[in-house]
């Protein structure tokens, strides 16, 4: 009964968040988007018109595909392919869509399996003399990619180079643009701290945009262009509409909320992630995807960051204990795919960590222990937690054998199949967080404050995760409890630049500025984060009790 309550109550939220959603997106002259992509009725992906030399009967089918791609729906566009195939024998651009569906270009990697059976698949396409040039470019172009003989990295240029000069043959294609400027973010080098790529694919989407508002690819690939703090703000047209254009995807309606969660949009960032869940939930009514979990839990991350810095922690909790029983519902499934269930058990070591974390609950954080049955990657954010706890609660023998325990998990990482995860700029990152904070831990001040700083510079470089807790504001923190008072300011005013309207951060900016003796900026952060928390109406956490008090006309005549 509690799962089918949950689930019920949770609908009736997100479907009345997908029509506020839609009117809260929308701008004056937009254009609704046509349905040149639908072949499901009352479906919308986008519109796409992308020509093939196959069967008249299979068009449609295929710019549906081609939208499933775009908005990376990636096993529904899959079958959709693949019943193309079924359908026209000699359709050769068939194979293309059901091998372009298993590269997830910033996702993730294909594995051997899926290389292999790639290559096989390409070899297909490539046989029927019926395509025209231009297909032909597409097929060849993934080719590149899928050419036995290569590590990834020289996968990934060989195929935005290729992709380079398809667009240039074909530029009025659109799709060829958008693919395009996907294959330069997924080419982007991991200590790349330039924005090049990101800088070069908004070069080719911004005029497409501009040209064709309604297209997913266009729309999906600026936001994601734009997923960093220095650029957030450039992604808010197309955050704005894609959730418009196509209400349909769940990843697509979410989508809009990497931007929000940039810029502190929590309100908009709330209605975006629970109008995907109610897609999430569509789709699996009409049992259109396997990966609706991922899609789902994927909002469900983004909710709960966006309910704790909004002062309604309550709602996060919810996410926290409910999402527990629809975790357990789908690992019970029995098509479960292994990497499926590697994202639920990710995500089931994760919510409870940042829960804990950013409500300063650091008991309860340094004793989680890592979801039974994970591989070493799961298990990283555990020990992350544990670490930052651990140094907030002076525990420094606590602090050295958990950081112990995640070196030597991501040991394991580094020899397994997903290696490159060790060596990103993420890793170092959060390394230099967690010396930090052993080192406070042990009362060695100033080597915490070198390594935490290592963390914030390299972070400001590179931007922060989708939802993270900024290492400027943990440079903040190091400094506040170790006195520094007016440097600690300084750090978490940076810090909201960056993330803005963080609970955390505003707070913990007010309380440096009230201890330094400024009282004017210290109301002024307090004040921000009252009306962040709509004047912490739905909170009781101590945080606002202590910026109301210090807001209140009483103490403000004592001062």
């Amino acid at each position: 009964m509690q799962f089918k309550r949950f689930v019920t109550s949770r609908w009736t939220l997100a479907a009345l968040a997908a029509a506020i959603l839609a009117l809260s997106m929308a701008t004056p002259g937009q254009v609704s988007s046509t349905h040149a992509a639908t072949s499901t009725p009352g479906e919308s992906l986008g519109t796409v018109a992308f020509a093939v030399s196959c069967s008249t009967d299979v068009q449609r089918g295929f710019n549906r595909g081609v939208a499933l791609l775009h908005d990376f729906w990636y096993d529904e566009a899959k079958r959709q392919f693949q019943q193309i195939a079924r359908l026209d024998p000699g359709c050769a651009m068939a194979h293309w869509g059901v091998v372009l569906s298993t590269y997830h270009q910033i996702w993730d990697r294909p594995d051997d399996q899926a290389l292999k059976q790639g290559w096989k698949e390409l070899q297909q396409a490539a046989a029927p003399a019926a395509t025209t040039a231009r297909e032909r470019a597409y097929i060849l172009a993934l080719m590149s990619f899928f050419k036995p003989g290569q590590d990834y990295p020289a996968r990934v240029a060989a195929y935005s180079a290729v992709m380079a000069e398809l667009y240039r043959r074909y530029p009025a294609d659109v799709d060829a643009g958008a693919f395009y400027a996907l294959s330069l973010l997924a080419a982007h080098k991991p200590n790349d701290t330039s924005l090049t790529a990101a800088h070069a694919a908004l070069a080719v989407l911004s005029p497409l945009f501009a040209k064709y508002p309604d297209h997913p690819g266009v729309v999906h690939y600026i936001i994601h262009a734009c997923d960093t703090p220095s650029l957030a703000s450039q992604g808010l047209a197309a955050a704005r509409h894609y959730g418009e254009i196509a209400p349909s995807g769940a990843h697509a309606v979410h989508m809009p909320a990497h931007i929000f969660a940039r810029l502190g949009m929590w309100p908009e960032d709330i209605r975006a992630n629970l109008a995907s869940v109610a897609a999430s939930h569509s789709a699996e009514a009409r049992q259109q995807s396997d990966w609706n979990a991922m899609d789902e839990f994927h909002s469900d991350d983004f909710l709960l960051y966006a309910y704790l810095q909004s002062g309604e922690e309550s709602k996060a909790r919810a996410i926290l204990d409910d999402t527990a029983i629809l975790m357990d519902r789908y690992e019970a499934m029995p098509h479960m795919s292994p990497a499926m269930h590697g994202h639920l058990l990710y995500q089931r070591n994760k919510f409870p960590a940042f829960y804990y974390l950013e409500t300063r609950d650091w008991k309860s954080a340094a004793a989680l222990e890592p979801v039974a049955g994970g591989g070493p990657e799961d298990a990283l954010v555990t020990y992350w937690a544990r670490v930052v706890a651990d140094g907030h609660l002076h525990r420094p023998a606590a602090a050295q054998a958990d950081f112990e325990r995640r070196e030597s998990l991501m040991e394991e990482v580094a020899d397994g199949p997903d290696a490159y995860i060790a060596q990103s700029p993420s890793a170092q990152i959060s390394r230099s967080e967690m010396r930090a904070w052993v080192a406070f831990a042990e009362g060695h001040e100033t080597e915490a404050l070198k390594y935490m700083r290592e963390a914030a510079d390299l972070q400001d470089k590179i931007g922060q995760g989708e939802v993270d807790i900024p290492a400027r504001e943990m440079l903040g923190d190091v400094l506040l409890e170790s006195g520094h008072s007016q440097a600690a300011l300084v750090e978490y005013e940076q810090a909201l630049k960056l993330s803005p309207k963080r609970f955390n951060g505003l707070f913990a900016a007010g309380m440096a500025a009230e201890v330094a003796g400024d009282h004017h900026k210290a109301a002024d952060f307090y004040a921000a984060l009252l009306t962040s928390t709509d004047q912490g109406s739905h909170s009781v956490r101590p945080e606002l009790a202590h910026a109301r008090n210090f807001l209140s006309p009483v103490h403000v005549a004592a001062k």
